[in-house]
């Protein structure tokens, strides 16, 4: 029953937005994802210097700030989601505004306290934010915990958010959705060694489809993070390769 609902749901999202967008024909590095960047050794820089166009960081709200962290027990007072990220996007962005990238920023607790410091913590790069309506270098992803798609238009245009396909959406609510990502266990049991089977094959591949279809740009997260997975997501168009091996990915993707 609930695959059924999900596929409704999927199909329900392509007929609201009914045309296609450009599938990556040739990768680069403006393909890769950072996930949980902020666990490397160079946070945001080992990146953004690789040339990465998506950069993820979890985030927990405490004392009017928001701190940097994988979980509660881990949180450091100094990793702040405004020095380690926010400061250095200001700054490489004034010296080059030309240069697109994605920041996905995954709430992990309290996403009403979380949003409203982010938009605080948003001002000064304001002039970089993309929305809708404005194709600009810099764009805001809120993932994790969410607010509902209802709520949506309580926010600024600026804040867009990352999708699982398991909510439905009116056109409107489906305008702010920068992303679709998803659990590529929820379609596969691959572990990354020899070939995937016909049927997973054959699911990523309609999954991906379908949601370019739907007008949007898709990853997989819990992907396995090797060569022979990444050579899959590419031969799949799958828009942003997650990974935590950041030099790794980078000069499998430069070849």
């Amino acid at each position: 029953m609930k695959r059924n609902i999900k596929s409704i749901s999927l199909v329900l999202l392509t007929i609201l937005c009914n045309f296609a967008i450009a599938q990556p024909k040739k990768y680069s590095t403006s393909n890769a994802h950072s996930h949980n960047d902020y666990l490397n050794a160079s946070p945001f820089y080992a990146a953004f210097k690789n040339g990465f166009a998506s950069i993820e960081a979890d985030i927990y709200p405490l004392n009017g700030k928001l701190l940097v962290a994988h979980s509660k027990k881990e949180i450091n007072a100094e990793a702040t989601l405004k020095k380690l990220y926010l400061e250095p996007l200001a700054l490489e962005l004034s010296f080059n505004p030309s240069r697109k990238i994605k920041l996905l920023v995954d709430i992990k607790d309290n996403y009403k306290a979380s949003l409203d410091l982010l938009i605080q913590e948003l001002s000064p790069l304001k002039a970089f934010l993309s929305s809708p309506d404005a194709n600009k270098p810099l764009t805001i992803l809120i993932t994790g915990t969410r607010p509902p798609p209802s709520e949506y238009k309580n926010y600024p245009s600026y804040l867009m958010f990352d999708d699982d396909l398991k909510l439905a959406h009116t056109p409107a609510e489906w305008q702010r959705i920068g992303q679709v990502s998803l659990s590529f266990t929820r379609y596969s049991t691959w572990k990354g060694d020899g070939k995937p089977s016909k049927a997973d094959l054959k699911k990523l591949k309609h999954t991906v489809d379908s949601v370019h279809n739907a007008g949007k740009t898709i990853r997989f997260w819990a992907a396995p993070d090797n060569t022979t997975s990444w050579k899959l997501q590419k031969k799949l168009r799958v828009d942003l390769i997650g990974t935590d091996k950041i030099e790794e990915l980078a000069t499998f993707l430069r070849k």
